[in-house]
């Protein structure tokens, strides 16, 4: 009976041991798999790639930052301007020989259906210096920093966060001219040395005929909200990755997205969100009716819900998720100072 009873007591140890194995590996593996870094490149920080030029600034269809956008309110007040041998700028404005930036801060609905967002307009005279940058500059998964550590590292004037490449392992990824990931999935973004941008299918698309195009950056995540002027489609249920705990990105969320007036002339939104009375953020249909409104014909959804971050002149200018509190990134999109 006690050798019976030995056997028996091993058997569920033994048993025990593996399932902790089992649970081990598996922890291990979601581990490696979203938290554990794993740098594949080192990157030297790079502040002066031209991406091309043009002749004179783009006189745009769009409705200027100067102007209210959208049916939104404008709450943000310019203080004085500070003038220095390279540029003027305030709290709101910045104006150099090649760029000028205008950030409006706009306010709309009340209550549970209130909805807070930032406006930059951006228009570039003779080039366009749309760069973009890593955590940690490093290019690999799992890797980090908040969007204003990034731009405060690569002396960026103006900053958004970028498509979160480091959360997945697909996607066409060109950053400043190199490309470090050649894996199609989806529907992708390309920015050209022309200072203009298109949506374009990753799978049909090569990144040698990206690069021999002049495309500059690639960012893979989406969906495109505005293609040739018009809503680019039905946004009733996207999916962007195939990750574990993915959802439809359609309710309403905070949101940072990318668009086109015309060559030279950008306009970035970052919608905050998840605050009740502050704001409930936007849905995807509703974001793509506000690039439309501004006037872009091409525009583009970027990473959003916590990531969702618009960094100018040294501060967060948005509240992300309504808490003030940034969320890690893996990149950015950003314009440095002259």
């Amino acid at each position: 009976m006690v050798t019976i009873f030995r056997t028996r007591k091993s058997k569920i140890l033994t048993t025990i041991a593996v399932i902790l194995l089992i649970v081990a590996a598996i922890l291990y593996k979601l581990a490696d798999r979203y938290l554990i870094e794993h740098v594949e490149v080192k990157v030297t920080p790079n502040t002066s790639i031209t991406q091309g030029t043009s002749t004179g600034t783009s006189s745009g269809s769009g409705t200027s930052s100067n102007s209210t956008p959208h049916s939104g309110t404008s709450s943000g007040t310019a203080a004085s301007a500070t003038t220095s041998s390279d540029a003027e700028y305030d709290d709101w404005n910045y104006k150099a020989d090649n760029e000028t930036i205008s950030i409006k801060k706009m306010e709309t609905g009340s209550g549970s259906d209130m909805i807070t967002y930032y406006v930059a307009d951006v228009t570039f005279n003779s080039k366009t210096n749309l760069l973009a940058a890593f955590a940690k500059d490093s290019f690999g998964t799992n890797i980090t920093q908040n969007t204003s550590t990034i731009a405060a590292n690569n002396n960026a004037v103006f900053a958004i966060n970028g498509d979160y490449y480091g959360f997945r392992s697909d996607g066409v990824v060109i950053r400043n001219g190199t490309v470090y990931r050649d894996e199609p999935a989806r529907i992708g973004l390309a920015l050209f040395n022309d200072g203009t941008m298109k949506s374009y299918d990753e799978e049909e698309t090569s990144t040698d005929d990206l690069l021999a195009q002049g495309v500059t950056n690639a960012f893979s995540f989406g969906p495109t909200l505005v293609t040739d002027g018009e809503i680019a489609g039905d946004f009733s249920h996207v999916e962007i990755d195939k990750n574990f705990g993915n959802r439809s990105i359609q309710n309403s969320n905070p949101r940072t997205g990318i668009g086109m007036i015309s060559a030279n002339h950008y306009v970035f939104v970052v919608v905050d969100g998840r605050s009740t009375g502050y704001s409930r953020g936007m849905t995807l249909t509703e974001f793509a009716d506000l690039f439309k409104e501004l006037g872009a014909t091409e525009a583009y959804n970027l990473d959003g819900g916590g990531s969702s971050t618009m960094y100018f002149m040294g501060r967060v200018v948005n509240n992300p998720l309504g808490k003030g509190n940034e969320r890690g990134v893996s990149d950015i999109i950003y314009i440095p100072q002259s």
